[in-house]
């Protein structure tokens, strides 16, 4: 009997749902988010949510949440009618929740995070020591006992202020804890220790709404599993019930087809090379781009992947080593000097780098393209720019005017990758271009990249997925502690590249 199964068996239907959300709506203008949604969380389990992107999941997050108000339907906690008219209203009906984008400051103490609104204090002094002892009770209660809390929350890992945040909920004694897409960012060993803390706390008898786009983490870790699509429940299952390709066909309606394109691209000449390259963050890189190829960059969080695009694109100095860019030596100061070699970026966090979340769909889209047209002529050429790019790549959008940050995270992707195209790049720096993407908005970035490659550019891709960097790429730079170690043919294996990531660097005089 595996470990959802014993769950399975302890859970009684019969006693009252911790949570209860029934016939909720919400509607925003040209969209309806949420149509007629009953969902129902029981105590003592871990319930996974899963969805395209756009399938409402975030929305109902939100409303739970207190950040947004139904247009219809109730919701009950513990069979009590609640309304939410604030999140401050969810934390005292005993919800929590911890985002991808964690709500922690960076420059307090972990014990002044995990007390954030709830300091112990007599007057206006703060009991400090009082403060930390019960931030170290609260961080020993969930296996993160390594902690210190007067450490800065700056120097936490994400699976650590991940962690700061559960102790955070725990200090309000949250019932119910809803962890979205907090997997995105982390290795396999830290993904462990966060299941390790969700089991923890389902074995109390609170329970954990998980989210997740990553349907193998889903089945190992949910009790049950609820399914989204188009703003509707489609279905609630126990995990026993489903394997991944019935979550798949659930979600997107759907048999998923191929979701890799076939990997038989003809590489060109060589655009950008680099050797025994160094920057302020970066140890060593030799690494050599070809027209018409994806290279993927791999390594364990903290290797350097990141770091290797940074040099490239121009963020971080470069210090040492050589850079050629189509066999000419090259160096550029900034990023508007690499752009002007017609180097392009997409970065990791989207949400905070890659698009400006109030602005419409149009304005995301030609950032890098204004200024080309004046007069009256502007308005004209940037809106049939626009169009074109969301026909081109199947962007879902009620209109250019849309603010993007209503779009979902696919949607937003595609956005950036358009604003990139429209300056003509010869290299594509890609930094995990699908965290936090469903799977079937994945296979169209992956189809996407794919053309790109065949149309001429030189693609660089970043991915914590090593899947992806397996059916995606035509060859492999290995990263270790901020050192290029190793390159891999692109039809090696998950062991072969994580052997490499895992190994010591040997120093050979150039590192």
């Amino acid at each position: 009997m595996n470990d959802a199964t014993m769950v399975l068996a302890k859970r009684n239907p019969s006693l009252t749902p911790l949570l209860e959300v029934e016939g909720i709506e919400k509607s925003f203008p040209g969209v309806r988010a949420l149509i007629d949604v009953d969902v129902t969380i029981e105590k003592g389990e871990i319930h996974g949510w899963i969805g395209e992107n756009g399938a409402g999941k975030s929305t109902l997050i939100k409303t739970l949440a207190g950040a947004l108000h139904q247009d219809h339907g109730s919701i009950k906690v513990a069979g009590e009618e609640v309304e939410f008219s604030s999140p401050l209203d969810a934390q005292h009906a005993g919800l929590s929740f911890i985002f991808q984008e964690l709500s922690v400051v960076d420059g307090l103490s972990v014990a002044d995070n995990i007390m954030l609104g709830n300091e112990l204090s007599r007057g206006p002094v703060v009991q400090r020591r009082e403060t930390q002892d019960l931030a170290e009770k609260l961080l020993t209660r969930i296996g993160f006992e390594q902690i210190d809390p007067t450490r800065l929350v700056s120097r936490l890992s994400t699976a650590e202020k991940q962690a700061v945040m559960v102790a955070r909920a725990l200090k309000l004694d949250a019932q119910i804890i809803f962890m979205d897409e907090t997997t995105a960012a982390l290795d396999r060993e830290e993904v462990e220790r966060l299941f390790t803390v969700m089991r923890g706390l389902r074995d109390e008898g609170r329970s954990v709404v998980f989210v997740s786009h990553r349907l193998d983490e889903i089945k190992e870790i949910a009790d049950r599993v609820t399914v989204f699509k188009d703003g509707r429940r489609v279905v609630t299952l126990d995990a026993c019930e489903i394997d991944i390709g019935e979550m798949v066909r659930l979600m997107v309606g759907r048999e998923l087809a191929r979701a890799f394109p076939v990997k038989d691209r003809t590489r060109g000449d060589a655009v950008l090379e680099a050797t025994a390259l160094k920057s302020a963050r970066l140890g060593h890189l030799d690494m050599t781009l070809h027209v018409g190829e994806v290279v993927g960059i791999a390594g364990l969080v903290g290797s350097g992947r990141t770091e290797v695009l940074r040099a490239l694109f121009g963020l971080d100095q470069i210090t040492g080593g050589e850079l050629k860019m189509k066999g000419k030596r090259a160096h550029w100061r900034n990023c508007r000097e690499a752009i002007a070699a017609r180097i392009a970026l997409v970065p990791e966090d989207r949400r905070g780098q890659g698009i400006v979340a109030l602005r419409s769909v149009e304005e995301n889209m030609t950032l890098t393209w204004a200024g080309r047209f004046s007069g009256r002529s502007w308005r004209k050429e940037s809106g049939k720019f626009a169009r074109n790019f969301v026909k081109d790549l199947r962007i879902k959008t009620p209109s250019i005017g849309q603010r993007i940050g209503l779009l979902s995270g696919g949607n937003q992707q595609k956005v950036v990758v358009a604003r990139w195209l429209a300056v003509g790049p010869q290299v594509l720096l890609l930094d995990e271009p699908t965290k936090g993407i469903d799977v079937g908005a994945k296979s169209e970035i992956y189809r996407l990249i794919d053309s790109l490659a065949r149309q001429g550019l030189a693609v660089a891709l970043v991915s914590s997925e090593l899947s992806e960097l397996l059916g995606l790429c035509d060859r492999i730079v290995v990263m270790h502690e901020r050192r290029s170690v190793g390159e891999l043919a692109g039809d090696c294996t998950e062991e072969d590249v994580i052997g490499l990531a895992m190994a010591p660097v040997k120093d050979n005089g150039n590192q």
